[in-house]
């Protein structure tokens, strides 16, 4: 089943699309490939599309064979950026299929706005969370002190429209990220917010991204932009 947020403000141009029930991945590639022809042509709205998948692990076009430590679901070449990642039930997906070339044409300015749009929704939850130098993702300070990931963010553009995007733990199972090395950084663990103490429920996440959805799609080109470098 999926559903709409109201467009309001910014988000007036873009759809607003939620999956309540999981979405394989393949099935998902197939749409955002065809929704991204379709944007470039200029044939239909920007997407913000939320989702689950069926457990898979996926490989980014950096992914090295020796981080595949336990296939024990499907694996399926991503084509986006980075390395191997897991998704199943209890992470939420978000996929977004957006015009940089009405937006900045800023790839850098991009994920940095990423990044900022999941941390200010974790904010909501009181989680703090941070980007690392040099180390891809959101952190965070897991139950045991250490710093641990609690997003991930995976990006591919073609014709300068977006495809592929972020994902958060709400509450997978986290002994499914043992069978990768998690974007090819084995130091830090992975947490999630139930790990946390914060059940959150997809509805509830979904509604906390679309508060700040717009500060995200304002910074695409507006001041935030500078912060980008």
């Amino acid at each position: 089943m999926a559903s709409t947020a109201p467009p309001v403000g910014t988000l007036a141009s873009v759809e607003w699309r939620c999956d309540s029930a999981p979405v394989p991945y393949v099935e998902a590639m197939e749409a955002m490939e065809a929704r991204n022809q379709a944007v470039a042509a200029g044939d239909v709205q920007e997407l913000i599309w939320l989702l689950e998948h069926p457990p898979v692990y996926t490989a980014g076009t950096s992914a090295d064979p020796a981080e595949l430590v336990d296939p024990r679901f499907d694996v399926v070449a991503a084509g986006r950026g980075g390395r191997y990642t897991y998704h199943g039930p209890g992470q939420r997906v978000g996929y977004l299929v957006l015009d940089l070339s009405r937006r900045g044409k800023d790839v850098r300015c991009f994920v940095h706005a990423i990044e900022g749009w999941v941390i200010a929704t974790l904010a909501q939850f009181g989680v703090e969370s941070w980007r690392a130098e040099g180390r891809v993702g959101i952190w965070t300070r897991d139950i045991d002190g250490a710093e641990a990931k609690i997003g991930a963010i995976g990006v591919r553009v073609r014709r300068w429209v977006t495809m592929h995007g972020f994902s958060v733990n709400l509450d997978p199972d986290l002994a499914h990220f043992s069978g990768i090395v998690p974007c090819g950084i084995a130091e830090y663990g992975v947490t999630s917010m139930a790990r946390l103490g914060l059940k959150v429920s997809p509805e509830v996440w979904d509604a906390a991204l679309a508060a700040t959805a717009e500060d995200f799609l304002d910074a695409l080109g507006g001041p935030a932009r500078k912060a980008c470098g």
